[in-house]
């Protein structure tokens, strides 16, 4: 595994660093307790060219690749999650697939102001009935009789950047006794009757990136909009959530070094009977297999991501990289963020300090995008071949 870092993607990830250390730490705080979107710093992120990092500047993006991509989120989630959050769904499942399956008119129209920052994606997949099931779906899509469109009724939960978003990749079932040989992806503009925002959720961490319900009733999608073609949506959207688990496992990496840094500097500051708790043999121990964790996380990281790079030219998968990166990195996270809480004591309990934060954000990166149940399914199927 090569990681020698190429002078692109070292410029990225300090670009994305001190973006970070300058506008994001010092509100991360205040968007967490308002619940705000910071719309701001996020088109802010989209002239930098975070927004749409492995698009090719021809689309508005920046044009680099997945190591790259994996740099820059490292150091935005360790941040702040919501931020990296919104990032994760732009970049990955929004503007990835449709420069994966797109046309050349919808790369165009629909990739370029989201990856340049001007607009905001989203992605359309979960259902209150089917979460890990995907493919359980109830939403529908009916062509019209003179094929000009696609009406659409659907009811969607867990929209990330769902109350923000001018465009996203929506999934329905356009051939209901299919299975998922009959779901079909369309890109929805939010902007078009028939498309309403439900309820949003008072979740637990990434505060700032608002979730939301979405429902589409009797909406006239051009069927000039149809994302790939007719039944290949369940497979779009796998392609897609391999992808996004790479930048999951990334948000978790910075979400865990943050808590890691965190740490490091108390328990060389935070004195008990007369000495540093660093040097206390249960803190040592609690250090290093924090870094230790940290450390594999990452790795499997980038070796996912060098194993995307791979796969535009040898056209294998890297389902498989993607997943282990993912669950450990999530779980490492959680598992740091914990013992970050313990570490700091009644300080980390309180919110004053931030790593109740990190503790409270860590968890979403092991349900989102697949639980670590289902990762590990996906693992264990892959390499038995078995069901």
């Amino acid at each position: 595994m090569d990681l020698q870092l190429t002078e692109e993607q070292q410029m990225i990830q300090q670009a994305a660093r001190d973006f970070a250390v300058s506008e994001i730490v010092p509100v991360a705080a205040k968007y967490d307790i308002s619940g705000e979107f910071p719309l701001d710093n996020i088109k802010a992120m989209g002239e930098l060219g975070l927004m749409g990092i492995e698009v090719p500047e021809a689309y508005g993006g920046a044009g680099m690749d997945a190591v790259a991509y994996v740099l820059a989120m490292i150091e935005i989630a360790a941040a702040d999650a919501a931020h990296s959050t919104i990032m994760s769904v732009n970049n990955t499942l929004y503007c990835n697939g449709i420069m994966k399956y797109g046309s050349e008119e919808q790369k165009q129209q629909f990739v370029r102001p989201v990856a340049s920052g001007e607009s905001i994606g989203a992605y359309a997949l979960t259902e209150s009935q089917s979460g890990s099931d995907a493919s359980n779906m109830r939403s529908t899509a009916k062509k019209t009789a003179d094929g000009k469109h696609y009406v659409i009724n659907a009811k969607k939960s867990w929209i990330t950047s769902g109350p923000e978003a001018h465009y996203l990749v929506l999934f329905a079932k356009t051939d209901a006794d299919a299975g998922a040989k009959g779901i079909s992806a369309f890109i929805i503009d939010t902007g078009i009757d028939g498309f309403a925002c439900g309820k949003t959720e008072p979740k637990l961490g990434i505060r700032a990136s608002a979730t939301c319900e979405i429902e589409l009733n009797d909406y006239h999608c051009p069927a000039e909009c149809l994302l790939g073609a007719e039944g290949e949506g369940f497979k779009i959207a796998m392609s897609v959530l391999d992808a996004g688990r790479i930048g999951i496992a990334a948000q978790a990496v910075g979400i865990a070094r943050a808590a890691y840094e965190a740490s490091l500097a108390y328990v060389r500051e935070r004195q008990a009977f007369g000495r540093e708790i660093g040097s206390f043999q249960m803190i040592q121990a609690k250090i290093a297999d924090m870094k230790t964790r940290l450390e594999a996380a990452r790795l499997l990281t980038m070796n996912a991501a060098l194993k995307k790079i791979e796969s535009q030219t040898s056209g294998a998968r890297f389902t498989v990289e993607g997943s282990m990166a993912k669950l450990y990195a999530s779980e490492a996270a959680m598992w740091i963020t914990h013992q970050a809480v313990q570490i700091h004591g009644g300080m980390g309990y309180s919110k004053e300090m931030p790593v109740e934060r990190y503790f409270r954000d860590a968890k979403i990166t092991e349900i989102y995008e697949g639980t670590s149940e289902i990762q590990r399914l996906v693992i264990a199927r892959m390499e038995t071949g078995l069901r």
